[in-house]
């Protein structure tokens, strides 16, 4: 009690720095390490190129000393380290922000060149060097893309019901163990699986685009599983009891009182398992192949798509190499944007569809 008795005091007659002090002390830091760095530069290193990325880490570096000195001195221990793992947390967002920010910055500044009507209307059928579009691959990812939505949502959603609401023993077990290793396969090995059962129907070298909506799905419905899954597991038991106490069938009372409440997430995660596999190249190509010919029937021929456009802009470079090397960069930007609206989406569905909102 008596070192309590001394230690409350002090703490409470502790100082604290003025809110505007962390701001002041990042612009200090900062100006002081690129001004030492230009000194430098123009005292040894002479014309050379001024290294940002330096002085921006050499002045973080100094904040978090100048920081935590600072707190230490006025506010106490406790305060000091606060403030520095505080600093450790900003620092590790923003350096996760960087590479983010400059693959964003990259792929705008390079995709607008041939963001434009033609592209977005014209496929690579007979074309040579300039000119040309991605109808084709976009019309493609489209189709593979809700044709693999279509066979896994369901399937998913209903293995998620199972484990949660009827799964016990063994089998639960045994299918909760097989959804956690088909999560991490790698998406090869789904191309490879999807070629093989259409190879065994259609014989080989057979390439179609419902193969490859096979290929997506299979790395789809683990994603879906286990997001559908965390979702119905949130929902309180005792919304389920209120409905068995009224006499409701445990199906009617999934139906009517589960799945109306937990939609919300259970969209969110649909739509994120949608913008995971949007983007994969490697199943895509081994079981969809690609074409630079419209296709709209998944069950006649090969079928392109954005992320197989863009590899074959790339690897297959014609004359003029500019063109082929804007239409890969115009394509990687409209991928980005439809797996950016999708992840709008998914927050859109999990907003509207909240149970606050009484939907």
């Amino acid at each position: 009690m008596a070192v309590l008795t001394q230690e409350t005091p002090n703490a409470l007659a502790a100082g604290k720095l003025p809110r505007w002090a962390p701001w002041a002390g990042v612009a200090i830091a900062q100006g002081v390490s690129f001004a030492t760095f230009a000194v430098l530069q123009l005292a040894v290193v002479g014309a050379a190129e001024f290294p940002v990325a330096g002085a921006v880490v050499v002045g973080a570096l100094l904040y978090v000393v100048g920081i935590v000195t600072m707190s230490a001195l006025v506010e106490g221990r406790r305060k000091a380290v606060d403030r520095l793992v505080t600093s450790l947390v900003v620092a590790a967002f923003l350096v996760a922000m960087v590479p983010l920010v400059s693959v964003t910055i990259t792929v705008v500044a390079n995709g607008v060149n041939r963001f434009d009507p033609e592209f977005f209307s014209w496929s690579m059928r007979n074309v040579q060097g300039a000119g040309g579009g991605a109808l084709h691959a976009i019309i493609g990812t489209v189709l593979i893309t809700l044709t693999a939505a279509v066979i896994s949502v369901p399937v998913g959603l209903m293995t998620s019901i199972y484990l949660v609401e009827y799964g016990r023993g063994a089998l639960a077990r045994g299918i909760t163990f097989f959804v956690d290793v088909m999560t991490g396969i790698p998406s090869i090995v789904a191309g490879l699986f999807a070629y093989a059962l259409f190879a065994l129907i259609f014989g080989p070298g057979v390439k179609l685009g419902i193969a490859g909506a096979v290929a997506l799905s299979v790395l789809m419905i683990p994603v879906v599983v286990r997001s559908s899954e965390e979702m119905l597991r949130i929902v309180p038991n005792e919304l389920r009891e209120a409905s068995y106490a009224l006499g409701v069938p445990k199906w009617l009372t999934i139906l009517k009182v589960v799945l109306p409440t937990s939609v919300a997430g259970i969209m969110t995660g649909i739509m994120i398992s949608i913008a995971r596999v949007i983007g994969e190249t490697a199943p895509l190509l081994i079981a969809a192949g690609f074409t630079a010919n419209m296709n709209y029937n998944l069950f006649d021929g090969p079928m392109n798509s954005l992320p197989l456009f863009v590899y074959t802009q790339y690897m297959q470079q014609g004359n003029p190499v500019e063109a082929y090397i804007d239409r890969a960069w115009a394509g990687a930007l409209t991928l980005i944007i439809i797996v950016m609206l999708l992840n709008v989406l998914a927050r859109l569905f999990s907003r509207f569809f909240a149970p606050r909102f009484g939907r």
